[in-house]
């Protein structure tokens, strides 16, 4: 999901570099769109499970909780009302787990959820935050999440760059809450996010064909916003590999690239943050990435999305000006070319 968006091959290349099209090619045989046979019923999402109540169960935790991933006390994922999305029923477990873009891990949907867990650990980790703020630090995830507790859970409709969509729940905390614990300097404008950088464990990182480590940005007032969220859960379970283990940013205004997963680094910067997918096709991928369906990507359609887990005959729906929340975040572009800006 999410991640990186496709290296789709229709439309015109005029104004493309000779690099971006050499990928464009090298990329030509992959299958991006979900087959029929993998669409599951829906009652999965009626298993709803507690995020990590066990967490407040003390030792007894550790042995439901998967290898490397231990319990952390006094947290829940109580439902925040505000986020549940009435009338729309969460994507199935197993698709949000299995549909997935990380190109860390492949370039196929279905490779991070085989790749990213052949022994690869999420814990320990460490979370560096830096740049132009008061309080630096460098912290244990579980530390970090213990300051900025409680978590919450939020069901937030996810739009791919690609025109498919899915509806996920979230377990996290909100991302103004690490904005205040950092206690960004007035110069500072942005926010860098830095993915991991594992390349002995990480088969997509030894290729050159992009700008290792991933990164991504948003303004101060974009991270404040109070959709902006960090998650570490997923279905009441923390987060699987293949989906940003252990930590990943989640904005649903914006198309799922822009929430970079499996952070390593928060950084307040004063100039706008260069972007891996921006870098590598700046006509293409523009850095704010709000989903807007007046505004086409270069080689396909936004106006509408192809909802996984949909079934056969659910064709597509239209795609909402950014992404459903237009109310909570239209303020933040006042006097700004959305088309200009993308």
């Amino acid at each position: 999901m999410d991640l990186n968006p496709p290296v789709r091959f229709c439309g015109s290349n005029r104004h493309i570099s000779v690099d971006t099209q050499r990928r464009r090619t090298r990329y030509a045989h992959l299958e991006w769109d979900l087959p029929d046979s993998a669409v599951t019923p829906e009652a999965h999402y009626l298993r709803r499970r507690q995020f990590l109540r066990v967490f407040g169960l003390g030792l007894a935790a550790s042995a439901v909780l998967p290898p490397g991933v231990r319990a952390d006390p006094g947290l829940n994922d109580a439902l925040n009302g505000l986020y549940k999305l009435d009338g729309v029923k969460p994507t199935p477990e197993d698709l949000i787990t299995s549909y997935n873009n990380f190109y860390e891990w492949g370039l196929a949907k279905d490779q991070p959820k085989d790749l990213a867990n052949r022994g690869w650990k999420t814990r320990p980790w460490a979370v560096e935050i830096g740049g132009s703020c008061a309080n630096t630090r460098k912290l244990d995830i579980d530390e970090l999440i213990q300051l900025v507790g409680p978590i919450e859970r939020r069901i937030y409709r996810h739009r791919c760059v690609e025109a498919w969509s899915m509806v996920i729940p979230w377990d996290g905390f909100p991302l103004a809450k690490l904005v205040d614990l950092a206690q960004p300097k007035p110069e500072a404008k942005y926010i860098r996010f830095t993915s991991f950088f594992d390349p002995t464990n990480c088969p997509g990182q030894r290729s050159n064909d992009f700008v290792w480590p991933y990164t991504e940005g948003l303004t101060i007032a974009e991270a404040r916003n109070e959709l902006a969220f960090i998650a570490v859960g997923l279905y009441g379970k923390p987060l699987r590999n293949q989906n940003g283990a252990p930590l990943r940013l989640v904005v649903p205004w914006k198309y799922g690239f822009k929430s970079a997963k499996s952070l390593a680094k928060i950084e307040f910067v004063a100039e706008q943050p260069r972007t891996l997918w921006n870098q590598l096709a700046p006509n293409e991928y523009g850095f704010y990435a709000n989903v807007n369906p007046n505004v086409d990507h270069p080689r396909w359609s936004q106006k509408s999305e192809r909802v996984i887990g949909g079934g056969f005959f659910s064709g597509k729906q239209p795609t909402l000006m950014f992404n459903g929340y237009e109310k909570q975040v239209a303020h933040l572009y006042a006097g700004l070319d959305l088309r200009k800006n993308f």
